[in-house]
């Protein structure tokens, strides 16, 4: 793996110190964040991290900001020597049901409710019913070293089923655009229509309320 720039190994310092700030730092702080609340198809996906004081890894970082293939390299990192990693996910049906803000709220539940954690730090989400108590901060992928290794962890999981699911549903493209709405996939919605994966509350529009 190559080396980081400064200015990212910098950006890799402010993270970790902000995480330094906690005396449950490489014991049982925890962060989590979660993937996947805008697109029309698939889970939103939730990962609930608690990172080791040693070693550090430079290249975590909020996931937008890295390659998928040192995503994958980071993430394979992380798994190896977390002190724990819960991955969380609430179906279409469930996003349908409660709409997506309560179901990243119950996806994060499932990730963390197992978690040795003392303190959880979480980007942005707040009111988690949880048996440890929680912080909310804004760009908290950006911000804390935990959360952003959950960023990681979240993202290359969900990018992983969609990958899985484009095999089963090759016209829409879901291996290029994770089920987000591009113009390719919503022309494929047009023409195909909705598989049992999209998110009926997300498409009626799209595609006329009947056919959703």
């Amino acid at each position: 793996m190559t080396k980081p720039s400064a200015k990212r190994l910098q950006h890799h310092l402010d993270m970790v110190a902000y995480d330094q700030k906690y005396e449950a730092f490489g014991v049982s702080l925890a962060g989590m964040d979660e993937v996947g609340r805008g697109p029309l198809c698939g889970n939103v996906v939730t990962a609930c991290v608690i990172m080791p004081a040693e070693p550090l890894f430079p290249w975590i970082d909020d996931s937008k900001k890295l390659s998928a293939a040192r995503r994958e390299e980071v993430y394979e990192q992380i798994l190896a020597s977390a002190i724990y990693v819960g991955i969380g996910e609430a179906s279409p049906e469930e996003i349908d049901s409660m709409n997506i803000l309560n179901a990243t709220k119950l996806a994060m539940e499932r990730a963390a409710m197992n978690a040795p954690a003392t303190l959880c730090i979480v980007d942005a989400v707040r009111d988690l019913h949880l048996p440890f108590p929680t912080t909310a901060i804004i760009r908290g992928d950006s911000t804390s070293y935990n959360v952003a290794a959950a960023s990681i962890v979240a993202k290359v999981t969900r990018d992983q089923e969609m990958c899985r699911m484009a095999k089963l549903y090759p016209e829409y493209g879901f291996e290029r655009n994770m089920g987000y709405g591009t113009a390719e996939h919503i022309a494929a919605l047009r023409t195909y229509g909705p598989t049992p994966y999209h998110r009926k509350s997300f498409i009626g529009k799209l595609i006329g309320e009947d056919k959703a």
